[in-house]
């Protein structure tokens, strides 16, 4: 099976490229312009075992919204392009990761519909170049484009933590929600189609 996607997504205000291979084995190569950002990124292709490259040029000349948001929209799209009718996944799933004092906990549905509730609690208004009032917005871009319910509760101290137990956390409920079950024939719903 080749659960495979390339995007290309080109605006105005940036040009992103995305590889993604979910079966992979965590081979990331991620370069956004935003460091923080590009952190967190190649900790979830790590931690989910996805082969990732990102490339994204922004306007980060004004600021790092259209870039943090451009890439997770495609980003997103890569998953639904490679998980494709989504039939044998195991379709929901949920991870705790700790970091230290920081705790995230998160459970995905990739049933097909797009929803996040989101709980972050962060302390600053930045991380290096990222503001932390893009961590949320990205995420929801991603549930948005990825056709996923996502439910996100992360708490610590320490914004970097918590910001990268967030995306550990996304990173193994989504390999647990890809993986094809072998005791699932056909799409895991009653209605018979996501």
């Amino acid at each position: 099976m080749n659960r495979n996607a390339t995007i290309s997504r080109i605006t105005n205000e940036t040009n992103v490229q995305v590889e993604l291979a979910i079966d992979g084995t965590g081979v990331t190569d991620v370069d956004t312009g935003v460091g923080m950002y590009d952190h967190l990124l190649t900790s979830f292709g790590l931690h989910g075992s996805f082969d990732l490259k990102i490339r994204t040029v922004g306007d980060l000349h004004i600021d790092e919204h259209h870039t943090v948001e451009d890439t997770a929209i495609a980003l997103g799209q890569a998953f639904d392009d490679a998980l494709g009718d989504r039939v044998g996944i195991r379709r929901f799933a949920d991870a705790a990761v700790p970091m230290d004092e920081a705790l995230a906990r998160v459970a995905v549905d990739a049933g097909g519909r797009s929803h996040t509730n989101l709980s972050l609690a962060f302390n600053a208004p930045m991380i290096g170049t990222l503001g932390t009032q893009m961590i949320p917005h990205a995420l929801e871009a991603f549930a948005k484009s990825a056709r996923m319910t996502i439910h996100i509760s992360s708490d610590g101290r320490n914004d970097h933590h918590v910001a990268e137990a967030t995306f550990k956390a996304l990173a193994r409920a989504l390999r647990q929600v890809c993986e094809i079950d072998p005791r699932r024939s056909g799409v895991p719903s009653t209605k018979g189609s996501l």
